[in-house]
């Protein structure tokens, strides 16, 4: 009985009186920006969504002025048992960003109880996570496990749902820091090949014409050891691109057990600065200085000077539209 009571105690009960005429999904979704449209049809096919008093399936159209009622259920999030602590580079009430360490999956399958950024997103804030109709609440895009670098987290859904679209839409900026074996022909050039999964090894990609547009632009920065420092600007934002691009051109990014050759350390990738349209408007640049691990190999190739740069932390920029 007293765990009916806590349930009853967390219920979101909303009252709303329809701004507008439409379809129901829609206009909740337009009267309820934290609610993703996905969880608001799926409460309507609960049967938790009632206008003027009955319950309504969501091919109902409602008109300006009905009053409408949604009882919202708390989300049950998978949480991993052991907590961890991400570092945090820019955090306001939208999103948090973050600094991912390499050897962190972003998220993980269905009932995946490991350590994750979704996990420590659900461990860090509850309450935000509890809006998010979904396994893996705040994500927005991805880094490859071991790739380290700057990642955006959504705290709201429509802040998630601005992001997404501006990922869609290649509205966003990224830059990263590889080392890669090998030398590049050209200190400059631009890798555009389509990547789709590759035909004997679905965890893997590859160069297909039945593939995905990509596109990648590189730098070079440093040279030493056979070895090359690239600065790497992917234009599109497909599985695996970097170090498929790379691959394909003859430098694979070192310590690449699956595109290059394995070695002591994790593929050394690194995702250096991320620009983004904030959802509130403006824009969002978020830097992460290179890891040890990167430094490392990096004095190793005589490149401490080149890499200077990107070996310190820079402050986020918020740019915020004229009003």
């Amino acid at each position: 009985m007293g765990d009916d009571k806590t349930a009853i105690r967390e219920l979101d009960a909303r009252h709303l009186i329809a701004a507008g005429s439409g379809r129901i999904d829609a206009v909740l979704s337009a009267a309820c920006p934290d609610l993703s449209r996905a969880r608001i049809q799926r409460l309507i096919a609960d049967g938790r969504v009632q206008v003027n008093g009955n319950t309504v399936r969501k091919s109902v159209h409602v008109a300006d002025g009905d009053e409408l009622d949604l009882s919202i259920p708390p989300v049950d999030h998978l949480s991993a048992a052991a907590p961890i602590d991400l570092p945090v580079l820019y955090e306001d009430d939208q999103v948090v960003v973050i600094n991912k360490p390499a050897g962190i999956a972003v998220h993980g399958g269905p009932g995946d109880l490991s350590t994750t950024v979704a996990t420590w997103f659900v461990q860090r804030y509850p309450s935000e996570a509890a809006k998010f109709d979904a396994e893996r609440p705040g994500v927005v895009h991805r880094l490859d496990k071991d790739t380290s670098g700057v990642l955006i987290m959504a705290k709201t859904p429509s802040a998630q749902a601005a992001l997404s679209a501006a990922f869609a839409e290649r509205e966003t900026d990224k830059q990263y820091v590889a080392i890669c074996d090998g030398s590049p022909a050209r200190d400059r050039a631009v890798v555009e090949a389509d990547i789709g999964r590759h035909p004997g090894d679905r965890t893997r990609m590859a160069i297909s014409r039945r593939g995905r547009a990509a596109r990648t632009e590189y730098s070079v920065l440093a040279r030493g050891n056979d070895q090359a420092l690239l600065l790497v600007h992917p234009f599109t934002g497909r599985t695996h691109q970097i170090r498929v691009h790379l691959a394909a051109v003859g430098i694979p990014v070192s310590s690449d057990r699956i595109y290059g050759k394995a070695g002591a350390t994790r593929h050394l990738l690194h995702a250096w600065r991320l620009v983004v349209p904030h959802p509130a408007g403006g824009s969002l640049a978020v830097t992460a200085p290179l890891p040890a691990d990167m430094l490392e190999a990096i004095h190793v190739m005589g490149a401490d000077s080149p890499a200077a740069p990107y070996s310190v932390p820079n402050p986020p920029v918020r740019t915020e539209d004229p009003v």
